[in-house]
């Protein structure tokens, strides 16, 4: 066993500590443990304590010429010694998560095989599918409590990235350690590798991944059938996040699988998540309550038709219903408004099409298009998930200020270039009064004297607290009322100064703690819908702090 305790991680007691991230210290092993572990004379002399090394690799961050360059430099040193990795992260998450997510991981992710090559993952292909049990016994994980895994169709909004979507599962379990505290060594990242349509990537002689067009059909649930089947055998522990799957397939599986074992789609159900926090944070500056809304979506993929249903759902419980909730909400896509009269080959927009009456009321028909929607419907809400960049252009802000004094504009697409507008040109366009929230980060900036904070509408304030209480209360089945408790408590988390600066979101220096919060009224909400279970007699607050991990 190594100096602590943890050399058994790998499932090789004998391993090398200097080439196990897990256990590596690098020059913080001292005189006597580098004797102990046999590796003395391999380090140089010198010894240096973590705090030492904290400030060592974030001088070399900052040295580094761009965020990619910053990204490769993270991603070595999270291979190399982890817990050193994930202190820098820690301390310095709010200049971090930029580099290690979006809108660096989106680059990162295209360039993906030209990078040098990561030392973590699990690769999947269908020629895999006779011995799934074995490839995750590969990983060398005895104890993987969480996984998360793409089919790399839908990277961001960058779309079918190939074997580069490998990039989103790392990072985001990196922030469930970082955020949540769930210990790297219960974590394990998988690139579901069915291949690509993607003409580029194949034509590309670096490319890294199967030179096949994608699977689709029949075959592909077969194989994730029995991936999810192996998963359950080898890991019965385990939570499975699924992530960045194409609309297409992306309620299919979620749907499929969530009775069969403990999963949730974070593009689904965690956006939803964080976009209704927004909007519960919104309606404590402008003091509307849920019967005043009037949502207007562009875009009815997964992610806006998730957000439509969990905002339906709390719009439920806040006692509206009949008609008021059928026209509070209308979608508009790429073909227009999602009508009752339109033909769907997705039938997940079916259950927001408007019908004729509502289209009658509204003096909308088949060829309305996002502009017509708002000047019809006047919407006190505009949230964009098209990943189409300056899709909210001047009349569109315009016309959503001229009838509603605080109107909420939510940019949700990233990365950066793929933003609806951007928060100055929303500010200059609604004579400063719109409340902006955006999918990637943009700074505070100063309008008609007054400072303004916009709030990122970003997954990672919900999906690492979900999925760490779905791992402590040992939840089964990860429904809608978990990803609605989160919401609200998100929505706590917002303090008056930060509604002050018009914020609809905590800063991000705040992580750790609002994740903590999400955590324990995820779990609070669990146990008392019998969802879960609480382990022992302490309280969810208890629970969650005294079981976070922490890179020491």
């Amino acid at each position: 066993m190594s100096v602590d305790g943890r050399a058994e991680l790998r499932g090789d007691p004998l391993a090398d500590p200097l080439a196990d991230p897990l256990r590596n210290r690098g020059l913080a092993f001292t005189a006597a443990e580098r004797a102990a572990l046999g590796v003395r004379g391999r380090l140089p002399p010198a010894v240096r304590t973590l705090e030492e090394q904290i400030r060592w690799a974030i001088e070399r961050l900052r040295e580094r010429r761009d965020d990619l360059d910053r990204y490769v430099e993270l991603a070595a040193l999270q291979d190399d010694n982890e817990t050193l990795f994930f202190r820098v992260l820690s301390e310095h998450l709010a200049e971090l998560l930029p580099v290690v997510y979006t809108p660096t991981v989106g680059l990162a992710c295209q360039r993906y095989s030209r990078l040098p090559p990561r030392r973590r993952g699990l690769w999947i292909t269908p020629d895999d599918s006779d011995c799934l049990p074995q490839l995750l016994r590969n990983s060398r994980q005895p104890d993987v409590r969480l996984i998360v895994v793409t089919d790399n169709e839908r990277i961001l909004g960058l779309g079918d990235l190939g074997a580069g979507g490998m990039g989103i599962p790392i990072g985001k379990l990196a922030l469930y350690c970082v955020a949540a505290g769930v210990r790297p060594e219960h974590c394990l990242p998988i690139s579901l590798d069915v291949g690509t349509n993607n003409r580029q990537l194949l034509d590309d002689p670096l490319y890294i991944g199967r030179r096949a067009p994608r699977l689709r059909g029949a075959p592909y649930f077969q194989l994730l059938d029995k991936f999810v089947a192996a998963v359950r055998a080898t890991f019965p522990r385990c939570l499975i996040q699924w992530e960045d799957f194409h609309k297409d397939n992306a309620f299919a599986v979620r749907d499929r699988y969530q009775a069969v074992t403990p999963s949730f789609n974070d593009d689904i159900q965690g956006t939803a998540a964080v976009a209704l926090a927004g909007l519960l944070t919104a309606m404590r500056v402008t003091g509307e309550p849920w019967e005043r809304q009037r949502i207007v979506y562009a875009g009815a993929g997964g992610a806006g038709v998730g957000i439509g249903r969990l905002v339906r759902a709390a719009m439920r419980q806040a006692g509206v219903d009949g008609d008021a909730l059928r026209a509070a909400q209308l979608f508009v896509d790429s073909q227009g408004l999602v009508h009752a009269g339109r033909q769907f080959r997705e039938s997940h927009k079916r259950d927001f099409a408007v019908s004729a009456a509502d289209m009658a009321r509204y003096g909308l028909d088949g060829a309305s298009r996002l502009l017509d929607v708002v000047r019809a419907v006047r919407p006190t809400v505009l949230i964009g998930t098209t990943t189409q960049r300056g899709a909210f252009d001047e009349p569109i802000v315009r016309a959503m200020a001229e009838h509603c004094p605080r109107p909420v504009i939510m940019a949700l697409s990233n990365p950066t270039a793929q933003c609806e507008v951007v928060p100055e040109d929303a500010l200059r366009w609604s004579g400063g009064r719109a409340l902006v929230a955006t999918g990637s980060a943009f700074p505070p900036l100063e309008f008609a004297g007054r400072r303004h904070v916009f709030g990122q509408a970003n997954n990672v304030f919900i999906f690492p607290g979900v999925g760490f209480a779905c791992l402590l209360a040992n939840v089964q089945r990860v429904d809608d009322g978990l990803f609605l408790a989160a919401a609200r408590e998100l929505a706590e988390c917002v303090t008056g100064d930060r509604l002050g600066e018009h914020a609809l979101y905590p800063p991000v220096a705040e992580l750790r703690a609002v994740s903590a919060r999400v955590a324990a009224a995820v779990v609070r909400e669990a146990v008392r819908t019998g969802a879960g279970v609480l382990p022992d007699a302490r309280l969810p607050e208890q629970l969650v702090a005294e079981s976070m991990w922490s890179p020491a």
